[in-house]
């Protein structure tokens, strides 16, 4: 197709009213940062949560020196669309190439993230080529409920990741894509796998996290391997209270998280400080931060717990028989160990890292981008 989307994918531009942005800076200032203690100290450590020196120094940033504005210019410098898909506004960043032959890939956030978490991957693109050559249509969506694809949930049933799904499958149809391959991690790897299975439009996936719970006996695993499962299975026993709380008591955290934005710092900054395998730039986890604020969507982005910790175990995965790439990151919290993933999905290509963590898009960018770029080479046969 054209470079130029259809006309029913909407130019957007980013603009939080002065009145919000007002509001925002005068409750974050009124904030209470809670009184010291041992465990919120430096000697603490990293599984007790951030600490009261980093909650006391960000709030004096993003309250004194962080630029809303100029990181509002930077979303704004990329192509932004609103398209309505079954009556939800959703929006994404598109590049589009005019070659006729260019390739549909769509890449999908999780959850504490953003579509911001791949801009610095769309900028290397745009480095790296002109539309007149680009190989392929870039687009990255909020998912459906999250920051600028908010428009509030369904008040007669509960959404689903099949739901977004659904909706992702829809979307690229919509922008004139009959096959596409479909990129993700955490929320986004589930996403992928539910389009794998259900949509002939996917033809293929990358992943950089899919949930695997059956691991082959140390023996057989390379000591690397042994390392990344040691690290999640640490993370398991005392980094998912977060995930019961959103599985089961949804309402509670959400309207905490609603009612100050230092809450939702914490809550939120917590996350990229222990997931990552080097903290990301304060710019980019506030600009996150920022968006989840702004646009009140944190309990529409908690959903998809409701499935995975919520009491009812979710339909067993069927084996994934289209091509699957995936990029081994050591600190991700569900680690690809590569004869896992073989017993899972038809695996053809698979990538190792000797950093990063779990938010590589963000962390990453160039490798993952190499990796998607290479994985590509290989699954797309149209």
């Amino acid at each position: 197709m054209s470079h130029t989307p259809p006309s029913c994918a909407k130019p957007f531009s980013l603009d939080i009213s002065e009145e919000d942005y007002s509001d925002f800076k005068q409750l974050l200032k009124a904030s209470k940062v809670g009184p010291p203690s041992y465990e919120n100290g430096e000697q603490g450590g990293r599984w007790c949560g951030v600490t009261h020196k980093w909650l006391t120094d960000t709030k004096d940033y993003w309250l004194n020196k962080f630029d809303w504005r100029a990181q509002e210019k930077r979303i704004n410098s990329f192509p932004n669309f609103i398209m309505e898909v079954e009556d939800c506004n959703i929006h994404f960043v598109g590049l589009f190439s005019e070659k006729r032959d260019a390739i549909p890939i769509v890449f999908m956030h999780g959850w504490p993230g953003s579509f911001i978490e791949f801009l610095p991957l769309c900028e290397l693109v745009q480095k790296k080529y002109k539309a007149a050559d680009l190989p392929y249509h870039i687009i990255v969506p909020s998912l459906p409920g999250y920051t600028l694809s908010n428009t509030g949930g369904p008040t007669d049933k509960s959404w689903t990741m099949e739901d977004t799904s659904r909706l992702m499958n829809t979307l690229m149809k919509n922008l004139g894509f009959d096959q596409y391959i479909g990129q993700g991690g955490d929320v986004g790897g589930f996403l992928c796998a539910i389009l794998s299975a259900k949509f002939d439009a996917c033809v293929a996936v990358h992943l950089n996290m899919l949930g695997i719970y059956n691991y082959p006996e140390n023996s057989e695993l390379e000591d690397f391997e042994i390392e990344a499962l040691e690290y999640s299975r640490e993370w398991h026993k005392t980094g998912t209270a977060y995930a019961q709380e959103h599985g089961t008591r949804p309402n509670t955290i959400s309207f905490v998280l609603n009612s100050n934005p230092l809450a939702l710092l914490a809550w939120i900054g917590e996350k990229f400080i222990e997931w990552s395998d080097e903290t990301p730039h304060l710019d980019a986890i506030l600009t996150n931060i920022s968006l989840y604020w702004f646009t009140s969507c944190f309990p529409y982005t908690v959903y998809p717990y409701s499935q995975l910790f919520g009491g009812s175990p979710p339909e067993p995965r069927p084996f994934l028989s289209k091509p699957t790439g995936f990029s081994f990151f050591p600190k991700e919290l569900y680690p690809g160990i590569k004869k896992a993933l073989e017993t899972q999905v038809n695996l053809i290509d698979w990538q190792k890292h000797d950093k990063g963590g779990h938010f590589a898009a963000l962390e990453e960018p160039e490798a993952l981008l190499k990796d998607v770029e290479g994985f590509v080479k290989k699954a797309w046969k149209v």
